[in-house]
């Protein structure tokens, strides 16, 4: 059986190396995206690790980077490899009937959720965001809706507290990458491979994120806060701007923070954001930077980065800006 890997970036590598480990020769091509300047310079961490094309080279397997694998000379290019099986594993494309049909025996997809929840591009970030305490990789067929094949193999693990979109990523990409190598066992046997069909009313979206969906709103709870700071890195990042009185707002990276205490102000607390002072964490000993948001409850900044500065901590955050009666977090402009 002729097997071609589709992926970009870090969350395809393990799921490569592993169908080459465990195929060899049938591994007979790529197909991934151009290499670019850098892959932060388009908002996105998946041009980053060793690289697709690097893994590729080594095991003398040929490379495909078309701009869009739909477009005449993509699907040229794909034909060329005559795929029996293709795998696909963030791609970051969403492939055209002629792609689909290319393959003799179909395309499977390595997709980092428990399908049908979190179809889409982001389905990492949107779990943690969402509060989930497990999520998974869904091995699935490839068809033309988004992300509703039947779904093959599906497995789950646990989301850690402490886990950021990257993190988890990279234990998902470890799970998936034995998960297509399983499947595609079963296409290499020869016989029909089944597959569970997805349940329509259980779908949720996970949508592209952009650059600017960073900006944290202070108005949510503090969970909800807490979990999008650590569901927006390492891409886009969780950011905010820091009012202080006379002076212009100045944007702060935010990567660290956790739950804090109750406001004790009761129908006069402070609007969302406003700095309420700093205090020794008693777990870590750390010292951090109390916000109030959404809930009466305070969000405690232990990392932050202002513009063009380096990340540091709370403490050091504060050597340099001084917390003063009048400063707030919130976007540039406050309503």
């Amino acid at each position: 059986m002729r097997i071609v890997m589709m992926g970009t970036g870090t969350f395809a590598e393990p799921t490569f190396e592993a169908l080459i480990a465990a195929f060899g020769a049938d591994v007979v091509g790529l197909v991934t995206q151009p290499e670019r300047d850098t892959g932060n310079k388009r908002g996105s961490t998946r041009q980053t690790g060793k690289g697709m094309a690097n893994i590729a080279r080594a095991a003398n397997i040929p490379v495909a980077q078309p701009e869009s694998i739909n477009t005449p000379e993509g699907l040229t290019q794909l034909q060329a490899m005559a795929p029996d099986l293709l795998v696909v594993a963030a791609y970051g494309q969403i492939l055209s009937k002629d792609v689909i049909n290319a393959p003799t025996r179909g395309i499977i997809n390595v997709h980092a959720s428990l399908l049908p929840k979190y179809r889409g591009a982001a389905p990492v970030a949107y779990a943690i965001l969402g509060g989930e305490a497990r999520t998974g990789v869904t091995i699935i067929k490839v068809t033309p809706g988004l992300d509703s094949g039947d779904m093959v193999l599906q497995e789950s693990l646990d989301i850690l507290p402490t886990d950021t979109t990257g993190t988890l990523e990279a234990r998902l990409a470890t799970l998936g990458a034995g998960m297509a190598v399983e499947a595609t066992q079963k296409y290499a046997a020869g016989g029909p491979v089944e597959g569970a069909k997805q349940d329509p009313a259980l779908v949720t979206k996970a949508p592209k994120i952009k650059k600017e969906f960073g900006l944290i709103d202070w108005t949510k709870p503090a969970g909800y806060v807490e979990r999008f700071v650590r569901a927006m890195q390492p891409w886009p990042t969780a950011y905010t701007f820091l009012h202080r009185p006379g002076k212009e707002p100045m944007r702060v990276i935010v990567s660290k923070v956790a739950c804090g205490a109750m406001c004790p102000c009761g129908p006069n607390r402070p609007a969302t954001g406003t700095v309420s002072g700093s205090r020794k964490d008693p777990v870590s000993g750390n010292v951090v930077i109390s916000v109030w948001v959404g809930d009466n409850i305070s969000i405690d900044l232990s990392e932050l980065q202002p513009a063009g500065k380096k990340k540091m901590t709370a403490e050091e955050f504060l050597r340099g800006y001084p917390i003063v009666e009048g400063m707030r977090f919130g976007p540039e402009v406050l309503s």
